[in-house]
């Protein structure tokens, strides 16, 4: 591809500048404002949220009384062994009772609040992955060509289950720590205000404990983030690649950087989970110290006479019940770094600058015939460095233009630009005198047809795959194109003939089959203006042979522009185009470039004594 060196990867496949697919990811700016973004994709819920936070109360509720009544028996049995008076057992027996009442009404509450905040969190994450998506086709293609499709699709799968996991649980467990200390208070105030005073002293406690681990630990969980983006990067790169790896030996430098990666990533990893996971022994030591506590004083007043023992049994129970929902707390702030490390990643991706929304013009695209004119465009990737300068050129409807030159000669970047991948800097491209930026992208894309090096072809059958490129063919029609095409016969001698499976990758295709697949889909889709981005170049020379005659069928009466490097194949070109360094330097015939003895004549002269070198 002639840009490829110029910005570092495929200009239609999304190139990845900087080595071993890894980009730099923005570390969150503000937490607070992350988490209410977050907290905004469930106000959709709200109704559903109230179920689940009045489930949570009535489960939290019968747990919290349930210490108070057990308290109760015990003080009924202390009593009556203290005064020699018989155990009243009916009075036992009917706390039991309630006591299997609460716990089963409470696990029937607790499992309908699972059971809605589940549908919750996964509605919630079903809406940012729709978000992420259709986010994903509006974004403009240098998006892509700056950003490795690892770090995509950990954006996309990754960080989305990061946000669902935590939402899931630490939403409910937030729910159930609130209710459940509040609740726990109450009953402890109820019971002695005073060991309440002595309870209550520990929760700031423990507060200042899970704030001060939690914000040294975010830092390594945004990086621990960033890492798995790189190295899901990587290894979607060596794998795509490796038989290039294998070709160059370059295996032990592949994991050679794995390792390297790997290494980062684990080391941010142990760090997060080292440092947060400090939480629960220091907020179990903390409980520990509130115990203590409770049992040295409760166990003074019921020798004063204050409280009874029963009340000390309760408060102790409180006591670890408080330590758990606190504790709880603790290891929520875990899940909710991760979260919005994850969620700040996903709105990074949502936040990006899109394509402009465009309305289609009042224009009969099929009216429109395909004289093409360039007027005074320039364009670069880098607005300060341009890679066309100034090019003007007008095409005659039905003309076949062939676009040559060495290597960044800028032959796709006029691909692109016709097509609006991207815009122009200054100029204008017209069909018809009719400017590409006044018509949508949709309207212009719909006129074209286009062919590349790289074959793309989808999980579905070869009929499928083929009536891509129409929605609406006939099986007649796409047999139709396969023929022209030259690829029924081969598509034949397959067990399930056209309604073969295969995957995007098509293992079980040479790459000339799938090359011939793709050809038909430009066939069938009848395009008014074709582009072929050296189509043939993965075939042989009888199959190639065989598609210029198709192709020669196909180009009748379109406009059609053609990039190839093997100048034997556009002989028969209307024009052709030759480019240096973002410039037409040539234009004319085959003959006519010849005859001139300039740059084309040079490189048809050396292409043609290389071949005869071989032959030989």
């Amino acid at each position: 591809m002639s840009e490829k060196n110029q910005r570092g990867g495929h200009p239609m496949r999304g190139g990845r500048p900087h080595g071993h697919g890894m980009m730099a990811v923005e570390k969150p700016k503000d937490f607070k404002k992350t988490f209410k973004r977050l907290l905004g994709y469930l106000k959709t819920w709200k109704n559903r949220l109230i179920v689940v936070t009045i489930a949570a109360i009535f489960s939290t509720l019968f747990n919290v009384i349930s210490p108070k009544l057990l308290g109760d028996a015990t003080s009924s049995i202390f009593d009556s062994f203290r005064t020699g008076t018989s155990v009243d057992f009916e009075y036992i027996a009917r706390i039991l009772l309630l006591l299997i009442c609460l716990y089963l009404f409470s696990s029937l509450f607790s499992y309908l609040q699972q059971y809605v905040m589940a549908s919750i969190s996964q509605r919630t994450v079903a809406q940012l992955r729709k978000e992420v998506n259709e986010k994903l086709s509006r974004l403009p293609l240098k998006y892509f060509d700056q950003h490795s499709h690892g770090d995509l699709l950990s954006r996309a799968v990754n960080d989305i289950d990061n946000i669902n996991n935590s939402l899931q649980q630490a939403l409910t467990q937030v729910i159930n720590s609130v209710i459940s200390i509040l609740g726990i208070i109450i009953m402890m105030l109820v019971i002695s205000p005073v060991l309440t005073l002595v309870v209550l002293v520990t929760i700031p406690l423990s507060l200042f404990v899970a704030g001060f681990i939690t914000k040294f630990s975010q830092k390594h969980f945004v990086k621990q983030q960033e890492e798995l983006g790189n190295i899901n990067g990587h290894i979607e790169e060596m794998f795509t690649g490796h038989q290039v790896i294998k070709a160059f030996g370059r295996e032990e430098k592949s994991i050679e950087t794995f390792d390297k990666i790997n290494d980062q990533l684990y080391d941010s990893s142990w760090r997060a989970q080292f440092i947060s996971g400090l939480m629960m022994p220091l907020m179990g030591f903390v409980g520990n110290l509130g115990f203590i506590i409770v049992a040295i004083s409760g166990g003074l007043l019921v020798l004063n006479g204050s409280i009874r023992v029963g009340d000390v049994q309760a408060f102790i129970q409180y006591t670890q019940q408080i330590s758990h929902p606190l504790a709880q707390v603790a290891g929520i702030a875990n899940m909710i770094q991760v979260a919005i490390a994850s969620a700040e990643r996903v709105f990074i991706l949502l936040d990006e600058e899109e394509e402009k929304e465009e309305k289609d013009a009042s224009i009969q695209v099929s009216s429109l015939r395909g004289h093409i004119e360039f007027d005074h465009i320039q364009f670069g990737y880098d607005k300060s460095h341009p890679i066309i300068h100034d090019v003007s050129l007008e095409v005659n409807e039905g003309q076949t233009v062939a676009i040559v030159g060495p290597t960044g000669a800028g032959k796709t970047t006029i691909v692109n630009l016709l097509m609006r991948f991207y815009e122009l800097d200054k100029g204008s491209i017209k069909v018809d005198g009719v400017s590409l930026s006044d018509m949508s992208r949709e309207q212009v894309r719909s006129m074209f047809a286009m062919v590349l090096q790289d074959t793309w072809l989808f999980n579905g059958t070869i009929r499928e795959n083929i009536a891509y490129g129409n929605k609406g063919a006939t099986d007649q029609e796409i047999e139709d194109a396969a023929k022209n095409a030259y690829a029924d016969d081969f598509i034949r001698t397959l067990p399930d003939g056209y309604d073969t499976m295969l995957g995007e990758d098509a293992t079980n295709f040479s790459q000339g089959q799938r090359q011939l697949l793709t050809i038909a889909r430009a066939i069938i889709a009848n395009p008014k203006i074709l582009i072929l981005d050296e189509a043939t170049s993965s075939v042989d020379t009888r199959t190639e042979m065989n598609i210029q005659k198709a192709m020669n069928n196909l180009l009748n009466g379109r406009t059609s522009f053609v990039i190839a490097h093997r100048l034997s194949t556009i002989r028969d070109a209307d024009l052709i185009l030759v480019m240096n360094q973002g410039n037409i330097i040539e234009k004319g015939t085959h003959e006519e470039l010849l005859a001139a003895g300039g740059f084309y004549s040079d490189l048809y002269e050396s292409q043609f004594s290389q071949a005869e070198s071989v032959s030989s």
